[in-house]
């Protein structure tokens, strides 16, 4: 079993191994929503109308993965961080910890969303029209929760241990899957946006039985185990550690949520359900755009905390630089294909000539700043991966709840923007949200590592 060991051989070798791997993953893993609402937007006669309906569900989609990035993304870099200074008991208590945390707060939303499924969409602006499509999709997704939770919030700890292929293949599992099951039961069965739902479910649940075999087994270095009462009564510290670091994660997903929840409305109250379908294409868009850059970030994480660890300084700067550079260089090069390719991103997801009309101005000024976005990423995995929760936290929201909520109100109806004013708000973030971050971890952080390397 090919493993990479952060605490030797080269630091870009290391970062490209374990990056790599997390980028076909990461891929693979987008394809559970995208090649679902790329089938749902081909389906006759009602495909743009079920696509917006579908993207109402997505704030309660990324509230799972909020809860999901709490615990794997809270609960990896601390894994990582004791492995490093050799600490084994505690990096194996860390990793159970966060298994039970997942599957107690995975039944917990299951049963919430069943319940109160209907009148949130509501909420989010669903029309009686579209909750024909959206209700039932979102009640067979809900059914797995714990699958998702478990696929998603677990491999963290095995991409933290070096396995990354192993990581890769967990997802490969699921998502071929789900490009198998999607096109038999939207269209051969006739099941329509509930056989995309059923897809995912069955896809994902593969995935998890995968995760649970390797995490189980015999080869792996860390082992999972289930809790004993006793050790359950006795973890609250460690759950406390965990959920701290990963509120910064659970932030930013959640954030996401709410300015999900946000354009919506605005945008079906200025523009109508068009513009609705509009920006569930360019949330798709983003999602795809973002995943490469997600992977490098990421991948570098746990190289970061496991040398944070284990007090090599210099190798963690060493690691935050080659980070930026090739995060840098990806999103310049995309940036550029984005605005002078835009029709052939958007026709991925929608063939409508009607829509696309519409969606190339909103397309334009959405991506305007896409090159900021590194600045985020790259100053929000670097307070994460040392462990600084309380900056990772604020700068989680400062990007979205002080800066693009606010502004998706403000700019339609304030200055009388329209659609374009909703369109405006994250471009606006990213500048502004992304410089402050990255600028306050180079003055926070490199002073600090100077210090210790002293």
């Amino acid at each position: 079993m090919k493993r990479v060991d952060f605490g030797s051989g080269k630091t870009l070798t290391n970062i490209l191994a374990t990056a790599l791997p997390m980028f076909v993953a990461q891929t693979l893993n987008l394809l559970y929503n995208i090649v679902d609402r790329i089938y749902i937007a081909r389906i006759p006669v009602i495909g743009t109308a079920a696509l917006g309906a579908v993207g109402l569900c997505f704030p309660l989609v990324i509230l799972i993965t909020a809860f999901t990035n709490m615990y794997g993304s809270g609960g990896s870099p601390l894994f990582s961080i004791a492995r490093g200074a050799g600490k084994r008991e505690e990096a194996g208590k860390i990793l159970d910890t966060a298994f039970f945390l997942l599957i107690i707060t995975g039944i917990i939303l299951t049963a919430v969303g069943e319940l109160i499924g209907r009148p949130v969409l509501i909420v989010f602006g669903a029309s009686e029209q579209a909750l024909v499509y959206a209700l039932p999709y979102l009640r067979i997704y809900l059914l797995g929760t714990i699958f998702t939770m478990i696929a998603t919030g677990m491999n963290p700890f095995i991409n933290a241990q070096g396995y990354s292929t192993t990581g890769m293949t967990t997802v490969i599992i699921g998502a071929v899957t789900n490009i198998i099951l999607d096109p038999i039961l939207i269209f051969g069965l006739g099941m329509g946006v509930e056989g995309a739902a059923i897809a995912t479910v069955l896809s994902q649940a593969l995935s998890a039985a995968f995760v649970l075999r390797f995490l189980f087994g015999q080869k792996v270095e860390y082992r999972l185990h289930l809790m004993k009462p006793e050790e359950i009564r006795s973890c609250g510290p460690r759950a406390r550690k965990i959920i701290g670091l990963g509120t910064a994660a659970f932030i930013m997903q959640f954030t996401n949520s709410v300015v999900s929840i946000s354009c919506n409305s605005v945008l079906a109250h200025v523009g109508g359900d068009l513009y609705v379908s509009i920006m569930t294409i360019i949330n798709s868009a983003r999602q795809m755009l973002e995943t490469p850059l997600l992977s490098i970030t990421e991948g570098t994480s746990p190289i970061i905390s496991y040398n944070y660890g284990a007090r090599r300084y210099k190798s963690v700067k060493e690691a935050g630089a080659i980070m930026f550079l090739l995060s840098l260089g990806y999103v310049v090069v995309v940036w550029i294909l984005i605005r002078l390719f835009p029709e052939f991103v958007i026709g991925i997801f929608s063939s409508d000539k009607t829509l696309m009309e519409d969606a190339l101005p909103a397309f334009h000024l959405y991506f305007s700043t896409f090159i900021f976005m590194v600045f985020q990423h790259c100053g929000q995995i670097i307070f994460k991966s040392l462990g600084k929760k309380y900056h990772a936290i604020f700068f989680s929201l400062f990007r979205k709840a002080v800066i693009v909520v606010p502004l998706t109100y403000i700019l339609p109806y304030v200055f009388h923007m329209g659609t374009d004013g909703v369109f405006a708000a994250e471009p606006i973030s990213n500048v502004i949200g992304g410089l402050a971050c990255f600028i306050t971890m180079l003055l926070v952080v490199l002073p600090e590592l100077k210090e210790e390397a002293e």
